[in-house]
């Protein structure tokens, strides 16, 4: 009888996908913290890298990153785009990998997404509708 492997539950990946994708979160934000790469868009900008989300096989990173400020989105990612081979085989050295995984660069949008939520939340209608729900528990 074949044993068959289970997906995880969890969000994210598996347990070896997020430690990994940690790994490489911590790499890939000290070359550039370090000024390791030479382009002048990266040198001018403080690039943050608040998450990193590998695949299922590890052969694939997503790398989220947010430039200071939310400025210079563009440029920024196709600094690291035409950086990503020098990234790609620095980051691999770092977390001493059998393959190194090939990078994608993504802006995290998280932050625009807590902000919209956070105004949606103060609008008239839904300060009116929490003052009707707590009325209604009294």
């Amino acid at each position: 009888m074949p044993k068959h492997h289970k997906k995880t539950a969890t969000p994210g990946g598996s347990q070896r996908q997020l430690r990994v994708g940690e790994l490489m979160r911590h790499a890939i934000a000290d070359i550039l913290a370090q000024g390791g790469v030479y382009d002048p868009v990266l040198q001018s900008n403080i690039v943050t890298v608040p998450e990193v989300r590998m695949s299922p096989d590890l052969k694939l990173a997503t790398v989220y990153v947010m430039p200071l400020g939310g400025k210079n989105t563009e440029p920024v990612l196709k600094a690291l785009a035409a950086n990503k081979t020098f990234l790609r085989t620095e980051a691999a050295h770092r977390v001493n990998l059998k393959y190194a995984p090939d990078l994608r660069f993504r802006i995290d949008e998280r932050f625009d997404e807590a902000e919209r939520i956070d105004k949606l939340l103060r609008t008239p209608a839904v300060a009116r509708d929490l003052k009707q729900d707590s009325d209604n528990e009294e």
